[in-house]
């Protein structure tokens, strides 16, 4: 016996991708079937549904966070947490998606970036929307950016948000270890809500790393 390395296609685990692809349209299903909205239900992939659900579930992550920041009166709202809303909704079961590459992958651009402006002297220069891009800028911009995206590779947890998050650290935009300290618990707090969402649902979504392909791929003779 031998083992295939190629993953378990989608349709075999129970969650055929929709219209529009992704595990949305397993998600509106789950959510209005313990609702007991059967009929609903059986429109879970309506593209109309499926848009409804992303516009109420895109308010609901940010008004989260809203409610945080006017409860703390820290900045709990990011830009690159957006991104991040939308692969935990659309794609939860994918490990770009997983509570680890979040943490891990968003961990590594606050890092990244912060070390590239204390490299190139900028810890203490505005945002360069305000004071204009110099050649330290750019270059700060660049480093964060390879250093995120090559040790994501390194470290296996690859999640695209946390380039936005690395560049809006290198840029300016956040600069005290407070800021980012509060970012970090933002995608904390967002991440347990996908997590709640996602399980509500009755998809399998993991309380850390996704399963890898192997561990999901049928034996064959």
């Amino acid at each position: 016996m031998k083992r295939t390395d190629r993953p378990q296609p989608e349709h075999q685990t129970g969650f055929e991708p929709g219209p529009i692809g992704g595990q949305l349209s397993a998600i509106v299903r789950g959510l209005l079937t313990r609702a007991r909205f059967a009929n609903l239900a059986s429109r879970h992939d309506s593209i109309v549904l499926l848009s409804l659900f992303s516009f109420v579930n895109g308010c609901l992550s940010i008004g989260v966070m809203s409610i945080a920041a006017l409860v703390t009166g820290q900045p709990f709202i990011f830009p690159s947490l957006g991104p991040t809303a939308f692969l935990y909704f659309y794609t939860p079961l994918t490990p770009a998606a997983s509570p680890r590459n979040a943490l891990i992958g968003h961990g590594i651009g606050v890092v990244a970036g912060w070390s590239s402006l204390a490299i190139f002297g900028l810890r203490h220069v505005g945002p360069a929307i305000t004071t204009g891009v110099t050649g330290e800028r750019v270059a700060a911009a660049a480093l964060s950016l390879g250093l995120t995206s090559g040790l994501m590779v390194l470290l296996k947890a690859p999640h695209p948000p946390a380039g936005a998050t690395t560049l809006i650290i290198s840029l300016g935009i956040l600069r005290s270890p407070e800021d980012m300290a509060v970012l970090m618990l933002a995608v904390i707090f967002l991440t347990i809500q996908a997590f709640v969402i996602n399980r509500l649902a009755g998809l399998p979504y993991p309380l850390w790393a996704a399963p890898s392909a192997s561990a999901s791929t049928p034996i064959s003779n």
